[in-house]
């Protein structure tokens, strides 16, 4: 297993069980306004499936799922929840700009370790009905503004909530900076070229 740190001078300010109640806070506040700005039904997600379902991405091609059996079944963790995410849109029947989100848990073996990264990956995931006239520039940018706009909602609820319980909240850095600037993926790769 590779090594990784924590950054020098590193020290939490709330104890470990304020923590967890300072993160369960921020997640169930973010949770539900990013459900309300997109227009989002949280749903339940696999944490695994069988192989031969095509529903395990593959990641970068080199990750190897954990694996087990159950009975004579070959079993994978999951890795990414993309494939699934499409296949559960049109389970859900959910409707034009509507959608999903869920809250994926996986093991990723092969993951390269840091202070951000861990082999367990507790991550949330969403997807939307967009229509094939949607897949432009301005609809993406409405998108990232929602999102943007959830995440500076979550951060004055944190200073606000959470500097009334303990006051070391209340040393949080100044509002995020707007999102002045979008760069967009084939742009990236047409820079990378």
């Amino acid at each position: 297993m590779e090594q990784f740190y924590i950054p020098t001078g590193y020290k939490s300010e709330l104890d470990i069980r304020e923590t967890q109640r300072a993160i369960k806070s921020v997640k169930d506040h973010f949770e539900r306004q990013l459900a309300k700005k997109l227009n989002l039904t949280r749903v339940s997600a696999p944490l695994f499936v069988k192989p031969e379902s095509g529903l395990n991405d593959n990641l970068n091609g080199v990750e190897e799922p954990v694996s087990f059996k159950v009975g004579n079944n070959d079993i994978e963790i999951v890795h990414s929840l993309a494939k699934w995410k499409r296949i559960a849109l049109s389970k859900y029947n959910l409707r034009l700009h509507s959608g999903l989100y869920t809250d994926m848990n996986a093991i990723r073996k092969d993951e390269c370790l840091d202070e951000i990264h861990s082999i367990y990956v507790d991550q949330w995931d969403w997807e939307m009905v967009i229509e094939e006239k949607d897949r432009n520039i301005d609809f993406l940018k409405n998108i990232v503004t929602k999102i943007y706009n959830v995440l500076r909602e979550t951060e004055i609820y944190l200073q606000n909530d959470w500097s009334q319980r303990n006051p070391v909240c209340t040393h949080l850095p100044p509002g995020s900076p707007s999102p002045q600037t979008g760069i967009v993926h084939r742009d990236m790769y047409s820079r990378a070229i």
